[in-house]
C-alpha cells in the first residue's frame, strides 16, 4: 500500500522529479490508484498514478521553496529599482525645481481586482501587491465560477485591472492545442473575460489578465484580454500574473506600454506570457494635501 496521502508534497518520476506538487486527493482510475496533484509554485493542475510519485523530505522542500522565493525576490528588486528611474525621470521632465515636484505631487497606481481559483496563491499574490504598494481587492473564486460570479465584483470594486487565474493545463493524452476543449479550465477562462468585456469593453479602461499554466492563449486573446498565458503552452510562475500587473499599474496613462517591457518583467518570459499594446493605468495628481 502507498505511503503517500492528501497534503502530501512529491515530484514524478516520469518528468525527472522537476517540478513539486501537493497532493490535492486520491482517487480510482481503471481499478489503479491515481493522484490528483497542484503545482506548489506553478499554476498547473495534474494527475498521475501513485506508482509514479516520490514523496519529498523536508530539506528537498525548503531548497525548492528557497528557489521560489529567490525568483521573487530578484524581481521585486528590478521592480522598485525601475520605479527609481521611472521617478527620477519624471522630476527631471518636471517644470517646477525637483525639490517642489517632491513635496507637492501625489501618485494613483491603478487598482487590482484578483479573482483566483487558489486559495494559497491568492494570499501569495495578495501579500506582493501589498509589498508593491498596489491597491488590490482579491477573491477565492473556483475556475469554473468565474464566469458567473465576474460581473458582481467588477460592478462592486470598479478596478482598473483585473485578473483572473488559478490553475489550468492540457487534459492528459491530448495533442491538439488549438481545441479548447482539451484543456481543463482554459474554456472558463474565455467565458470570463466575455463577461468582463461585456461590462467594459474598452481594453484600456480595463486591463485584463486571464489564464494559467498551459492555458490556451489565442481564445483568451481574442475573447478580448489584454495578457493572457500561455503561448508556446508551458508552465507559468505563480506571480506572473502579479507582475505584469505591476507594471500596468505603475505606468503613465499617457504611455502605450512596450510589450517587451512588460514580458521582461515576468519569471517565465515570452513563451509563457503574452499580449497586445495597452496603455498604462499610473496617474500623477497635484497638489498633495496636507491633511
Amino acid at each position: 500500500m502507498s505511503t503517500i496521502k492528501i497534503g502530501d508534497i512529491v515530484a514524478r518520476k516520469s518528468h525527472g522529479m522537476d517540478i513539486l506538487f501537493k497532493v490535492e486527493d486520491l482517487i480510482e482510475n481503471e481499478g489503479k490508484p491515481v493522484a490528483l496533484l497542484r503545482g506548489i509554485d506553478l499554476r498547473l493542475y495534474a494527475d498521475a498514478p501513485l506508482s509514479d510519485l516520490e514523496k519529498k523530505t523536508p530539506s528537498e522542500i525548503s531548497a525548492y521553496r528557497q528557489n521560489f522565493l529567490k525568483q521573487n525576490s530578484e524581481m521585486m528588486r528590478r521592480i522598485f529599482q525601475r520605479r527609481l528611474i521611472d521617478r527620477e525621470n519624471f522630476l527631471l521632465r518636471g517644470k517646477s525645481t525637483k525639490k517642489q515636484i517632491e513635496v507637492e505631487h501625489f501618485e494613483l497606481p491603478g487598482s487590482v481586482l484578483h479573482l483566483d481559483g487558489d486559495k494559497e496563491y491568492l494570499d501569495l499574490c495578495m501579500t506582493t501587491y501589498s509589498q508593491l504598494s498596489i491597491k488590490a481587492s482579491g477573491f477565492y473564486v473556483p475556475e469554473t465560477k468565474q464566469p458567473e460570479e465576474v460581473l458582481k465584483y467588477l460592478v462592486e470594486y470598479t478596478p482598473d485591472i483585473l485578473v483572473m487565474t488559478g490553475h489550468d493545463g492540457l487534459i492528459k493524452n491530448k495533442q491538439d492545442f488549438s481545441d479548447i476543449n482539451n484543456y481543463r479550465h482554459s474554456k472558463h477562462f474565455v467565458q470570463a473575460v466575455r463577461k468582463a468585456r461585456e461590462y467594459e469593453p474598452g481594453r484600456d479602461d480595463l486591463i485584463i489578465f486571464a489564464g494559467a499554466c498551459q492555458s490556451h492563449y489565442e481564445a483568451l486573446i481574442e475573447a478580448g484580454a489584454n495578457f493572457a498565458s500561455s503561448p508556446q503552452r508551458v508552465l507559468i510562475h505563480a506571480f506572473d500574473p502579479v507582475f505584469i500587473v505591476e507594471k500596468i499599474a505603475y505606468s503613465s496613462i499617457n504611455e502605450v506600454v512596450s510589450l517587451k517591457d512588460i514580458l521582461n518583467n515576468t519569471i517565465t518570459g515570452i513563451e509563457g506570457v503574452g499580449g497586445i499594446e495597452s496603455r498604462g493605468r499610473f496617474r500623477m495628481g497635484y497638489p498633495k494635501s496636507p491633511y
